[in-house]
């Protein structure tokens, strides 16, 4: 009986345990059913909503279309850098699990080298995670079109057309119109700083097909050129392939504003075609508005080639060509201005109170202290008036002229910087301008600290143009500009409208401070240089267009010292040491509307080589103009000089001006 009542009661004791757990296990089953129960709840009652958008985002992508950039137009509508369509194909990094993989797949249609393979690696390893890179860019349409059969079923792969930069004159605008190029890490980070917040950065800005203003007109005013970008709407699915684009989500891009400019695309193209393999600048403009309808730079190169990025190779020579392609040489160099300047140092005098009917005998050189100092014409010109020395382009008048107590060298500057020469245009839409140097008394004290004192024999070169002298060819037709108007400081400009809004930079110009009556004298001395038989440029300069005349002064400029030189002949001797030749011109003489200046760099004589070519220029913006249109087609007049002119060698007015550019002061007396 004890044994039955002690195996009965182990039973019972089992049974009791077992409904315990039962029960706690019931429990905890019952909990967890009911806690799942009231987050499928919240799900689907109090979150549904917003876990519906996100699985809607999952479905739908956004991608980013670049904004067509707006078009650059000259004067009269006609295109200079517009768009044409470019196909591309691109990869998302984040969408893609083996990049390997992926280029494998696109290489079956689109063949890649192992070059290639790897910068479109090395690509992908610097961009921005979320941000695509380009494979291939510029496709043919038929490439395209195989690419575009197969991209839907890779991965993170889409295809893209778009529109590029295309420059329709080539070189003949590439330094004053600039070009467009991809965004490297400086101009993300300048457009951080102009942002003041990474996270406010446009995401077009990482697109591949987008690019910014680099250099010129295109970097001014980039931000007017940009536009806005839009985006299309694409459903993909869970492997991220492409199913179908929703239209209705499409959201166009907003093109950028057209800029139009003041320049004339025909002018600037002649204007190229005229200097050929010759090096320089030439500016043309309306010396009443302050309109620029010419800034040519050669020689030249192509802008298009950096629109996709330029190689290593081509870029190299473009930069190591002796006669700098990349350089503006409108803006961005100076140089001496030579005999150019005799226009601005005879007003000195004239302000200063000399007579201009004064004589000086011309007898070949001028002797001052212990050296000599050669006149260009070896057997003199003789006795010379201030006309006389203006259109001969005699040294010696100068020389004889320039320190006495009423001209030197502050007045000469002050001057000079009047007419705006040693000047930075500050409304001038485009960087790069270099000042040059109008020197006086001060400019020594401050930039030669062992030797600050002015020497009367540093007057000589400065008077006419040499010494411590240099000027941008913009400088020197805004100075020829202001002489040809006679009353306002009128100042170059470039751009007449920006979108549908007129650009209006100046609207009171400062009045010149000089006499009418002086300037008439210069003027007409400009006009015997080119129109008088034995004016410095009356073979190369002369119009033939009616009855209009133009009005210039030749120059040449040297580049090296020629004290112990007994051949001051330029032919023979290596291009970097020949002399620069210059003329500065206005047009009609009687009624003057435009200004020009052209430097030939190392072109060894302002008659022979500027002369010509500012011809040239200057004919077609008359021809161009209704205004001179019914002048030209009057008959010529007969010019009584014409039969009786002797033959004239076409040779410069500056044979070079014989003086050291910065002249010892061991050769200098002292003051």
């Amino acid at each position: 009986m004890a044994e039955t009542s002690i195996i009965f009661s182990d039973v019972n004791e089992r049974q009791g345990v077992f409904s315990r757990r039962v029960f706690l296990m019931g429990g905890v089953v019952a909990f967890g059913l009911f806690a799942l129960t009231g987050r499928l709840a919240q799900l689907q009652l109090i979150e549904g909503g917003k876990y519906r958008r996100l699985s809607s985002a999952n479905q739908f992508n956004y991608r980013l279309i670049p904004p067509p950039r707006g078009q650059i137009l000259d004067r009269n509508g006609v295109v200079i850098a517009g768009n044409r369509p470019s196909f591309s194909v691109l990869v998302m990094r984040s969408q893609v699990k083996d990049i390997d993989e992926t280029l494998d797949q696109i290489a079956y249609v689109l063949p890649q080298t192992l070059l290639r393979r790897r910068a479109i690696l090395r690509d992908i390893n610097q961009s921005r995670r979320f941000a695509p890179t380009a494979i291939a860019t510029d496709l043919n349409w038929e490439d395209f079109a195989k690419v575009n059969l197969y991209a839907s079923t890779i991965p993170g792969v889409d295809v893209s057309m778009d529109e590029v930069r295309v420059y329709h004159y080539g070189g003949a605008f590439s330094h004053v119109i600039g070009y467009v190029g991809k965004i490297s890490d400086k101009d993300l980070k300048a457009e951080n700083a102009a942002t003041g917040d990474e996270e406010q950065l446009d995401p077009i800005l990482l697109h591949p097909g987008f690019r910014i203003g680099k250099q010129g007109i295109e970097k001014a005013f980039d931000k007017d050129l940009r536009g806005v970008a839009g985006a299309r709407k694409i459903e993909v699915n869970a492997t991220g392939n492409i199913i179908a684009e929703d239209s209705d989500g499409m959201r166009p891009a907003t093109p950028g504003e057209d800029v139009v400019l003041t320049l004339d695309a025909e002018i600037q193209q002649r204007a190229l075609e005229v200097f050929g393999e010759d090096s320089g600048g030439a500016v043309l403009m309306n010396i009443h508005t302050g309109e620029v309808l010419c800034m040519m730079s050669a020689p030249s190169f192509d802008p298009n080639l950096f629109v996709s990025g330029i190689s290593s190779k081509a870029y190299g020579l473009l930069r190591d060509y002796e006669r700098l392609p990349l350089l503006d040489k409108c803006i961005g160099s100076t140089y001496a201005p030579g005999s150019t300047f005799k226009v601005a140092t005879a007003l000195a005098f004239l302000e200063g109170g000399i007579n201009p009917e004064e004589r000086v005998v011309c007898s070949g050189s001028y002797r001052y202290g212990n050296r000599s100092f050669a006149c260009h014409k070896r057997g003199g010109h003789g006795p010379q008036t201030m006309h006389d020395a203006i259109k001969n382009s005699c040294d010696v008048y100068f020389y004889h002229m320039c320190n006495r107590a009423e001209a030197g060298p502050d007045r000469i500057a002050q001057t000079a910087r009047a007419l705006g020469m040693g000047h930075v245009f500050e409304n001038f839409e485009i960087a790069g301008q270099k000042r040059g140097t109008i020197p006086d008394r001060e400019y020594k004290r401050t930039a030669f600290k062992n030797d600050p004192k002015w020497h009367p024999g540093e007057t000589l070169s400065v008077a006419i143009g040499q010494g411590y002298v240099t000027t941008s060819a913009l400088q020197l037709c805004t100075y020829i500009a202001r002489i040809a108007n006679g009353q306002k400081a009128v100042e170059p400009y470039l751009v007449k409208k920006i979108g549908e809004v007129e650009k209006v930079p100046f609207k009171d110009f400062k009045d010149l401070p000089f006499s009418r009556a002086h300037l008439d004298i210069v003027r007409a001395g400009m006009v015997a240089v080119s129109n008088d038989v034995t004016g410095t440029a009356y073979r190369n300069s002369r119009l033939n267009l009616g009855n209009i005349e133009m009005a210039g002064k030749t120059g040449t400029a040297q580049v090296r010292s020629y004290d112990k030189v007994t051949n001051r002949r330029n032919e023979g001797i290596p291009w970097k040491l020949r002399d620069h030749g210059l003329f500065v011109a206005f047009a009609p003489a009687d009624n003057p509307k435009y200004a020009i200046a052209v430097i030939v760099q190392h072109g060894m004589g302002g008659s022979m080589f500027a002369a010509p070519k500012a011809r040239e220029i200057m004919k077609l913006a008359l021809i161009k103009d209704p205004e001179m249109q019914a002048r030209i087609i009057q008959p010529m007049p007969v010019d009584p000089n014409l039969a009786n002119a002797p033959d004239q060698p076409l040779t410069s007015d500056a044979a070079p001006e014989p003086l050291d550019i910065n002249p010892s002061p061991d050769a200098i007396p002292p003051q």
